[in-house]
Order: C-alpha cells, then structure tokens, then sequence
C-alpha cells in the first residue's frame, strides 16, 4: 500500500514537471516575443554572417533570447543562416520569428538617377545594397567585362538605365552589374534599335547625345526640341558647341568633380579635352551624365525643325529661346549676357 502511494506520487510528479515542460516549450515557440514597439522591423543579416550574429541584431528586438535560440536550433535555423533583408512583425513567436529569418529574405526598391560618374553611381548604389562602393566600381569598371560587351571606360555609364529596379539587399556586385546589362538589353528593344539607325546613331552616340541634352534643359517637354538642335547640328557637320561638355572637361581636368560652374567662359572654350565640343567635332567619347529615359527618346524622337541655336529664356526660367541664324542668336545671347552680368555671375 505505502509503495502504491509512492509510485502514484512520482506518476503526479512527472505529470506535473510533463506538463510545466510542455507549457515552457509552448511558449517557447507560439508566445510573442517581440520587444519592439513600432509594427515592423528591419533586419539585415550580411553574407558570412553565423547565428551569433544575427542574436547580436535581435537582441534589442526579442524579450527572451534563451526561448529564440531553442526554437532556432530545433527547427535547424542556428546552422543554416541566410544573409538578406528581414521584416520582423510586431507580436511575432519563435516559431514566425524563425520562419521568417529563414524563408524571408524581402526585396527592396533600388532607385538611381542623375549620376555623374560610375563614382557616383557606385556610392548610390552602395547606400541601398549590401555590396560597398569600392567593389562595386571595381567591378564596373572591369575592362574584360567592358570589352566583352563593347564598352569603354569612357561610355560605360550608358550601360546604366535610371530607373526603379527590384532587389535582394544581399545582391553582390557581379549581381546588380549583371542584373543592369539585362535592363540595358531590354531597353535597347527592337523599336528603339530601329530608331536609332533610322537617325544615324549608334546606342552609344545617343546616350552621349542625350546626357548633353539632359543638362541643357530640366525641362522634359523641352527635350525633344534641345535634341533637335543638336541633331542639325551633327548632320551638318558641325561641332555641337555644348556648354555642358565644357564643365565637364573643367572637372575632368582639374579632378573636382564637386565644383559648380554657372558660366563658362571663353578661354575655356580652349581646353584641349575630348569632351570639349567646342573644340572637336566627334562627339564625346561618353556620356557626360546619366540621361533619364526621357532624355533618351528625346533624341531617338528628335523634334524636326530648322534651330541651329538656342541660350537660357531670361523671362521664362528653365526654358530656352531658339533661334536658326547666328544674328537672331546673338541678339537673344546679349539679353542673357545682360542678366547674368546683373546677377553678378562671373563663374
């Protein structure tokens, strides 16, 4: 009788110390464990990284590591980490916390435009990517890549379509370069690879076209017209005459790419650049900057009319006044000389 006792205690025992085990093991994986207030956070998680790192990123975010770490080595997380970009929601268990360090690694919008140089293009894309500025330049500036594919050091910022574009935040460099030539590709369909052969040029004459274009006017319905002049000018045989190709032989001389230039002046008109269209009457052997789209159909869809010659609209700001004769240009030049001299624009 008093074994029969002893043997029904042990059993409640273990039933009890089953049932606390199985609470903690309940709560362990389906309790929320979110410490963070807001509805979401992010995570990142880079290549290499073991699952010391990433209790080092959640840490601030979860309530008990002890409980996210077992459910983690159950469920075989701990030894297979996954570099990326993570959405924590807020109230989420070990076991969701889990799944989605594991299975969710999100894409992020990368968005770039307006780059001067592949420097600027590498910085850009390094503060949305996991891969950092000096690799990515490396990689595209990688002359066998270039050659391969017919580009130059000179024009290879053409290969780079501004845009919205979806990524993996853990995207290497080799990745996103790839990723672009494929845009590239895909930018340069049938219909525009028509286009550009029906005015003469080359993909890489109008990217070198339209980069000029796209500093002469911030306006997108003037494009098409500022394309134009340009456009009479080439088939004429003429030079081009572009102050922007101007500055940018100035930065590109003195290696101050950060320097602002208003005006320039006539004894700069004489640098010895392959940029200066003043000077040569090749086109540059690149782009000047990164043209949008718009700009880029401005020249493939020029607009047809008989300018030769067009200076800043000092009554209408950011438009342009154009002229067909060198006389009617000069008197429209003067009025504009007149104004900056009063702004007292020197440089």
């Amino acid at each position: 009788m008093y074994i029969r006792k002893i043997l029904i205690a042990v059993v409640l025992l273990g039933l009890i110390a089953l049932g606390i085990f199985s609470y903690y093991i309940y709560n362990s994986i389906f309790s929320a464990n979110t410490a963070f207030e807001a509805e979401q956070e992010v995570v990142y998680i880079p290549t290499g990284a073991n699952f010391q790192t990433v209790m080092d990123s959640l840490v601030p975010l979860i309530k008990d590591e002890q409980s996210f770490q077992l459910v983690a080595q159950k469920k075989g997380y701990a030894g297979s980490v996954r570099p990326g970009r993570y959405i924590l929601k807020k109230g989420m268990n070990n076991n969701e916390l889990v799944n989605a360090l594991r299975a969710g690694n999100a894409p992020i919008k990368v968005i770039f435009n307006n780059q001067e140089r592949l420097e600027d293009l590498a910085g850009r894309i390094a503060s949305q990517i996991e891969a950092d500025s000096s690799t990515l330049l490396e990689v595209f500036r990688d002359t066998s890549f270039l050659s391969s594919n017919e580009f130059t050091q000179r024009n290879a910022l053409g290969m780079y379509i501004p845009n919205q574009y979806e990524f993996y935040w853990n995207t290497s460099a080799e990745e996103f370069r790839e990723r672009m030539k494929k845009e590239y590709e895909r930018f340069w369909n049938e219909s525009r690879l028509q286009k550009a052969e029906e005015i003469g040029l080359s993909p890489h004459e109008v990217m070198t076209i339209a980069s000029i274009v796209q500093k002469e006017t911030a306006k997108v319905d003037e494009r098409p017209k500022v394309a134009g002049v340009y456009m009479n000018r080439y088939k004429n045989g003429w030079k081009l005459d572009a102050d922007p190709t101007v500055i940018y032989a100035i930065k590109e001389e003195t290696g101050n790419f950060d320097t602002i230039i208003k005006r320039v002046l006539y004894k700069d008109l004489e640098l010895d650049s392959p940029y200066n269209t003043y000077k040569y009457q090749q086109l540059p052997p690149g782009p000047i900057f990164m043209p949008d789209i718009s700009s880029i159909d401005a020249v493939l869809n020029y607009e047809d009319h008989d300018y030769f010659y067009f200076v800043a609209d000092v009554e209408n700001f950011g438009y342009h006044k154009f002229a067909k004769t060198l006389a009617q240009h000069n008197r429209n030049k003067q009025e504009y000389i007149r104004w900056i001299n009063k702004q007292g624009i020197k440089r």
